[in-house]
Formats: structure tokens, sequence, C-alpha cells
């Protein structure tokens, strides 16, 4: 289709700039040739200049009427000539011009589907749990769940502190997932014949894995004090429904879960 006038430009336009290193002289080099000095508009020191009154050009040569000095600042805009591309002028788009949803921010970074997303993003679901008192005579030699009845933080309300005492992944949250313990173990009756402790991490009801703290033959676990940690952490692939449930076992007597210095949780890893 025929148009009348100047056809739409399809690519971006913007005017030559040349920057010059000034010194004590009237004479200077262009970098594209001039019919005469209405084809760029000089600054010296941020002023424009008069052309003719003020420089002659010519070609690739300028003259200027009175010399610079080496600290004056001197620029020109080649105003008969331009440059044009079809990818848009340095620092000419910004994020008006963007059509991707979501907030655009210092906060925010443009993903490849054309959408706006938080930096990092979040590690949740999370939870963070503990005991709010000592749990006494608990059986030796039996594995026995830890009844974490305290929430320090749960982001999606998936931690059940009441009854079952277990973490269930919720709808959609499916993923890898980083869960831990640290439980604090002490002796019920103060013997001496306890070898081993270990803390398990159970999925689904099953036993998923654990840790084992050994003392060495023939002494106690929890030798001096009579209290000792059991801790571990492990990745795990987990699944809309999949639950998490916290155990701990001491090898030969009768044990208590001490509240102090005792905690599990667990997070989804980004």
């Amino acid at each position: 289709m025929a148009y009348i006038g100047t056809p739409p430009s399809n690519a971006f336009t913007s005017l030559l700039k040349q920057d010059f290193s000034t010194s004590a002289t009237t004479g200077y080099t262009l970098d594209h040739a001039v019919n005469n000095a209405n084809d760029i508009a000089l600054f010296i020191n941020f002023v424009r200049q008069e052309p003719t009154a003020g420089y002659a050009a010519s070609g690739t040569t300028l003259t200027l009427t009175s010399a610079t000095a080496s600290s004056d600042d001197m620029y020109c805009v080649y105003l008969g000539q331009a440059l044009q591309t079809v990818n848009p002028a340095n620092a000419s788009v910004g994020l008006s011009q963007l059509t991707a949803t979501g907030t655009k921010d210092a906060t925010t970074f443009l993903r490849g589907d054309n959408t706006f997303a938080s930096a990092g993003g979040d590690n949740t679901p999370a939870f963070l749990v503990k005991l709010s008192a000592d749990v006494n005579n608990q059986a030796g030699d039996s594995t026995v769940k830890v009844p974490y009845n305290t929430e320090i933080y749960d982001t999606d309300n998936a931690y059940d502190n009441s009854s079952n005492y277990r973490f269930t992944v919720p709808s959609g949250k499916g993923g890898k997932y980083y869960i831990f313990i640290h439980q604090h173990l002490r002796d019920q009756d103060a013997n001496d014949d306890n070898s081993r402790l270990s803390a398990r991490i159970y999925k689904n009801g099953s036993f998923f894995s654990e840790h084992q703290l050994a003392a060495p033959n023939g002494t106690n676990i929890f030798a001096g004090n009579l209290s000792n940690y059991v801790s571990f952490g492990i990745n795990m692939d987990l699944a809309a429904g999949n639950y998490i449930e916290f155990f701990c076992k001491v090898y030969s007597n009768n044990f208590r879960f001490m509240e102090e210095g005792s905690y599990a949780g667990g997070f989804k890893l980004i």
C-alpha cells in the first residue's frame, strides 16, 4: 500500500554524538564529514555554540573561533546524520514499555515466559516445631514418635501439632524438600548401659532415614550429664499428600524427650 508523505519508520533512530578530548587548540577532527556548521550542534561546557559565529565545519574539519582549554567538556551532535537500528536506542526502554505481567519493581525480575517474579522465590511450605515440655518415660529399645506440639512457624498450616504430629505436603506443593531433626535426649533412670541414640525420619508411615550416635564399647552414651543430642537433615522428594514424622530410639533403657534445644522442621527447595 502506498503512503502520502514520509513512509512510517520500521527502525529506531537516534542522532549520532561525538565526544572530544580537549586541549588548548581551535582545530578538531570530526568522525563524520559534514557540509557546514549547521550540520552539527556543538556544546562546550554544556552550552550550545552558535554555528558560523562560534565555529566552522567542513568535511571532517572543525574550527573553533576561540581555543578550548584541556579542562573543557566538548561534544557535538550530528544533525544531518542518524543511526538506524532494529534495536531500541540505549536507555530508551523502561518498565512502562514492557508488556510482561506481574509486579514490575526493584524486587522482581523478568522471566522467560514474559512474567515478573520475585527474585529467589519463597522456600515454602516451611515449618519449624518444638516440644512445649519434657516428655518422660519413653520405652528403651523402642522407636518412639517425638510429639512436637508447638509450632514456631507453619507457613501453610500443614503440620498437625495436636494428634498425629506430622507434616503433610499441601495440594500443589509437591517437590524437593529439606527435612531435619535436632533432638535432646536424657536417660530416664540414670543407668549407665545406654550404647546408642538414633533420630529417624519417616515418610508415609515407613522408615526413610536415620542418624545414629554411638558410644565407644563399654561406655554410656549419656555419660557425664546423662543427656545428649542427635540430629541430621536430608533432601527428600515429596508429592502432595505425603507426610513426614519424627522418631527417636535409645538402645537400652528408658529415656525422656527434653524440651530444651529440641526442634524439627523442613522447607521446600526452590
